[in-house]
């Protein structure tokens, strides 16, 4: 008969109901399988960690948001932020669930295009566009997004040279009761330089003003801020048609909605605090039908929606490498994936959960990362079962950002993989090896 494991006794004390700093006591939650595959089975065939994409997901989440829009506005064309997850297969389901493609460079300009979007379907924002990412733009007829009178006197010179008339909107900064304002990016509705940005394109002879936009911020917890920033670009929309006697073609959002991740120093989880896709639908409609627009020349909306549309459908999978007792007393645990995958862990309390149920009791513990850096905090306080060298865990809601933003640093970055509809599995971005940087380095001879 095998001998059967020794675990230390726990004393747990009993909380009736009574919240502390991490909420109110619940059942701990497992994460055994993703989309009917068990975490054990994904790991043993592809590594850990491992990235692992859920498309059901993906196409759930974005059959939500279009839902609460089309019902609320008749006109709506989403457009995939590539910058949130541009993983080649990621964009190729937005793009098949009927997204343009929203860029901010001329890497991911040529990754829309290679992924099979026409450039007339590619919103192109950014403050960094070179003259080639703008000749590029404008013979591939996609929408541009000026951000500043710099750019604006280059796109001028440059449609003058090629002879080519360029599609233009603006980008407007604004104060939408957001602070700090996102002021950075685009011109001031309130200080009048979107206005003169427009009355300069509209005399420009190779320029054609077809839209406005605006990014109001990111992780927006409050719908009416929409609202307020729908209203100011209404009022744009409605000052061009007074003066030139002209309707643009779209009003552009941006994109901001929060995911369900909980923000640090969050005392409710975000699954309880964020809006809803409904809600902020509803401001944003209900401030453009409202407002002084015609009901037969309403604009195009146009949203960039990306952490809220993809932050569900992410998964990270992990192994425990080590616990230790630090001075403190307080117990923590070292896992096989750090900061330099899960670039979101510096403001999100990230999800974290065991693969199976475990026997020992929970206690505030941190969860570190296997970097030789003191930075690399997975989670810094986190009410946790006690875990052995070798268990799994999986840490959820991350599909935004940290698969674009994640680096190698002191470790390889892992396999990439997506769950089809089918519940079929696809590597969608291999295992880096010293072979994929010995193809890019070069070691002069001395």
């Amino acid at each position: 008969m095998e001998k059967i494991k020794y675990e230390k006794p726990v004393i747990n004390k009993i909380s009736a109901g009574v919240p502390s700093k991490f909420g109110l006591p619940v059942k701990q939650k497992i994460i055994s399988d993703i989309d009917g595959i068990k975490v054990s089975t994904l790991m043993e065939k592809y590594g850990s960690p491992l990235f692992v994409i859920s498309e059901r997901t993906i196409r759930e989440v974005f059959a939500e948001a279009k839902r609460a829009f089309e019902t609320r506005y008749p006109k709506v064309q989403f457009a995939w932020s590539y910058k949130t997850n541009y993983m080649d297969a990621v964009c190729s389901i937005y793009h098949d669930e009927g997204s343009w493609a929203e860029v901010v460079s001329g890497f991911e300009f040529e990754k829309a295009l290679s992924n099979g979007v026409n450039g007339s379907q590619i919103i192109f924002n950014g403050p960094d566009k070179s003259e080639t990412d703008l000749t590029m733009a404008i013979e591939h007829n996609a929408c541009i997004h000026i951000d500043h009178f710099d750019e604006l006197y280059l796109l001028i010179e440059i449609s003058r040279k090629i002879n080519k008339k360029a599609r233009v909107a603006i980008r407007v900064n604004l104060d939408a009761g957001i602070y700090p304002i996102w002021d950075r990016f685009g011109f001031n509705y309130e200080n009048g330089d979107a206005w003169n940005a427009i009355n300069r394109i509209m005399l420009a002879e190779n320029l054609e003003l077809i839209g406005l936009h605006t990014h109001i911020g990111t992780y927006i917890m409050v719908s009416s801020a929409y609202a307020i920033a729908a209203s100011k670009l209404a009022n744009l929309y409605m000052a061009v048609h007074r003066k030139f006697d002209y309707w643009l073609k779209y009003i552009d959002l941006g994109g901001g909605f929060a995911s369900k991740n909980t923000l640090k120093g969050a005392y409710m989880p975000g699954t309880e605090t964020c809006p809803s896709f409904d809600e902020y639908a509803e401001a944003i409609s209900n401030a453009l039908i409202s407002s002084e627009i015609p009901h037969e020349n309403l604009p195009v909306l146009f949203l960039e929606t990306g952490r809220a549309l993809i932050d569900d459908a992410g998964f990270l999978l992990t192994t425990v490498l080590a616990n230790k007792r630090l001075n403190s007393g307080r117990r923590s645990t070292v896992i096989d994936a750090g900061v330099n995958l899960l670039f979101t862990s510096f403001w999100y309390n990230l999800g974290v959960y065991p693969s199976k149920e475990m026997s020992g009791g929970a206690e505030e513990s941190t969860i570190y990362g296997p970097l030789c850096m003191n930075i690399d905090v997975v989670r810094d306080a986190i009410v946790f079962p006690h875990v052995n060298t070798g268990d799994q865990l999986v840490i959820e809601r991350v599909g935004a950002y940290n698969m674009t933003q994640s680096m190698q640093f002191i470790t390889y970055r892992p396999n990439m993989v997506l769950i089809d509809m089918e519940g079929k599995t696809h590597i969608i971005r291999k295992k880096e090896s010293l072979e994929t940087f010995k193809q890019q380095e070069l070691n002069p001879k001395r």
